[in-house]
């Protein structure tokens, strides 16, 4: 009606130009919806794990998708203001989406502010319809660098491997992740689409390699993230701990050490309430920057003071150490032995992480996990605005962190050689300077867990309640009502785990070698093999058919892999090499792992669960 301020338009496939009664019935096609017997909707879209969908379909929707993108971004950039300090803050805190007209979803209906229907275009319905995509490659930035920068084990690492292999270890593997992060946004713009989004890991290895596999995918992706949030409360709350333990244990045993983990829980369903990743990206700013203000104390410090000696000799010193006697006399660090850096492989003795190859290894997994990230980036592309312009904030942020870690790690191991410690902030001397950065990590490490459980919730919720139990979109007012009630439970369950398992650093790192590294590496190599094949035994005489909206093979089976992998040998060849050595890489990283963790019982654990004495205090 014309008096109307307001049009709703259903989405389920009326449409007011075939003579419908209600001419506020507008039917979002996509261009090809209006054939189907049922319309779209909303909730549909976000859940497409159909079997009966067959690769190539995927791939016709997702060009149609990604034609209208790159016409909507251009109409976009040429009504974009002029450049301004004021604008680059108001987007720092906007909704980072920007539609032709006024037009929202809400549950299975759109609503604008147009008067009249036949003004508003197809164009703009489809935008409408991607509610929940709103973030930009800004925010991507941040988001993958607070995922990803963790430069704290960089001096570590080198103090293991040396300057000459730690430097082309760093550079080697942040190539690899760079091809990783190149194969998911390939694979993400060929199979995304209106119809079909592709929201995680586990939908990407559905579409090529079938249900099973997708299972495997999501079970492994979200315990990776309930372990990284359960694991980041119990160091976060040992950070706590340790400020509230005070200079040489001024304060006794502190603050209870399960109240230390309950105010990080507390503080991480406060955060976890943030839904969008482009609200979130305001929050990845600040973790980065404080990452950032952290290693350069770190460095500042260390160029100006003496090594930590005493928690280098607490933890690995002793008589003939390569790091001096703990008993020093009338407490002198006198008997140090002088600090020493190495262009090759440190001598037995010199490297904190052991002796022998495994010795060495510990500062290899710590250069692996280093780039650990990819396991993000589809969600991440899921919520963009124009995820044509993802590889712009991967590309910033590889560099950047490649910059970092080899600034930050080579600078500090030049100054402290043998004493680097394990957490760089632990290595400076100063107790104040330990203090402010044990806080800095406190705010960086809580914005990285609420992203971690960000991710995880989604994972679970769209895979199986959305799934399984049909519940609501999470753009809906139910889907964010229960996103209030989720959030809580999650992180109350993560914080149950890091107070009653004793020994859940040395099992999480057993789970992250196992997800981290393949996640990172392995999968998107096995999913670009996979992809890479199927779209090369595509025949020129097959098609898709317009009226049965189904795509028309010749044949089927395992002919087609085989003629696959010869129209794609050069580059397929190379995946499957890369693919078996990031198989070996993370098998030496799960053995490492498993090695340390029977090291941890066998030696007996005096950890207790739900404990109030801290293991900091003295």
């Amino acid at each position: 009606m014309a008096s109307q301020n307001l049009a709703n338009f259903a989405l389920d496939g009326g449409d007011p130009r075939m003579g419908e009664k209600n001419p506020g019935q507008y039917a979002l096609d996509h261009g090809h919806e209006g054939g189907l017997q049922t319309g779209f909707s909303i909730e549909a879209a976000q859940v497409h794990n159909d079997s009966s969908i067959l690769f190539e379909e995927y791939l016709h929707y997702a060009q149609i998708t990604r034609a209208e993108e790159r016409e909507y971004e251009g109409n976009l950039i040429k009504r974009k203001d002029p450049w301004s300090l004021g604008g680059i803050i108001k987007n720092r805190f906007s909704k980072g989406h920007v539609h032709e007209v006024n037009a929202v979803v809400d549950g299975n209906q759109i609503t604008t502010t147009h008067n009249n229907w036949s003004t508003v275009t197809d164009l703009e319905w489809r935008q409408a319809s991607r509610a929940t995509r709103t973030a930009s490659w800004g925010s991507i930035f941040f988001l993958i660098t607070t995922d990803i920068l963790g430069p704290s084990g960089a001096p570590w690492a080198f103090s293991n491997t040396g300057y000459g292999p730690g430097a082309a270890l760093y550079t080697v593997f942040g190539l690899m992740a760079s091809i990783s992060g190149w194969y998911v946004w390939g694979v993400y713009m060929h199979m995304d689409s209106d119809r079909y989004p592709l929201r995680d890991f586990g939908q990407a290895f559905f579409r090529v390699f079938g249900k099973e596999v997708r299972h495997l995918i999501n079970v492994l992706q979200s315990l990776q993230m309930f372990m990284l949030v359960a694991v980041l409360i119990l160091s976060l709350g040992g950070s706590v701990s340790q400020v509230s333990i005070g200079q040489n244990g001024a304060h006794g045993n502190g603050l209870c050490f399960i109240v230390c983990l309950l105010i990080i829980a507390i503080l991480g369903m406060i955060l976890g309430q943030i839904r969008t990743l482009q609200r979130f990206g305001w929050l990845a700013n600040l973790s980065v920057w404080t990452t950032v203000i952290t290693s350069l104390m770190a460095v500042g410090v260390a160029c100006n003071s003496d090594p930590n000696y005493a928690t280098m000799f607490g933890s690995f010193g002793g008589a003939g150490s390569a790091f001096g006697d703990l008993n020093f006399p009338n407490g002198t660090v006198e008997s140090h032995i002088p600090i020493r850096t190495f262009a090759g492989t440190p001598p037995d003795g010199y490297a904190s992480g052991g002796t022998g190859f495994l010795g060495t290894y510990q500062g290899i997994n710590t250069i692996i996990y280093a780039y650990g990230g990819a396991m993000l980036f589809f969600n991440l592309l899921a919520e963009m605005r124009n995820p044509w312009d993802f590889w712009k904030g991967m590309l910033c942020a590889d560099v950047f962190i490649y910059l970092v870690y080899m600034f930050f790690g080579l600078l500090q191991y030049s100054q402290q050689g043998q004493y680097t410690y394990n957490t760089a902030i632990q290595s400076i001397n100063p107790y104040n300077y330990q203090t402010a950065g044990n806080i800095l990590s406190i705010v960086g490490g809580l914005i990285a867990a609420a992203l971690y459980g960000n991710i995880g919730i989604k994972v679970i919720y769209n895979n199986v309640f959305m799934e399984l139990f049909h519940f609501p979109a999470l753009t809906t007012k139910r889907g964010k009502l229960i996103w209030v009630a989720m959030v809580p439970i999650y992180w109350s369950l993560a914080f149950v785990m890091a107070g009653a398992v004793p020994e859940l650093g040395d099992i999480s790192s057993l789970v992250g070698a196992f997800c981290i590294g393949n996640f990172t590496y392995t999968f998107p190599a096995l999913l670009k093999i996979g992809f890479e094949i199927k779209k090369g035994a595509m025949l020129p005489e097959e098609s898709f058919d317009e009226a049965t909206k189904k795509y028309v093979r010749v044949d089927s089976g395992f002919k087609r892999w085989i003629r696959g992998y010869r129209k794609t040998f050069l580059l397929t060849s190379f995946n499957i090499f890369y693919f078996l050595g990031a198989l070996v890489v993370c098998g030496l990283g799960c053995y490492s792992a498993i090695e340390a963790l029977i090291g941890a019982f066998s030696g007996g654990s005096v950890a207790t669960s739900f404990s109030c004495t801290s293991p900091y205090a003295g």
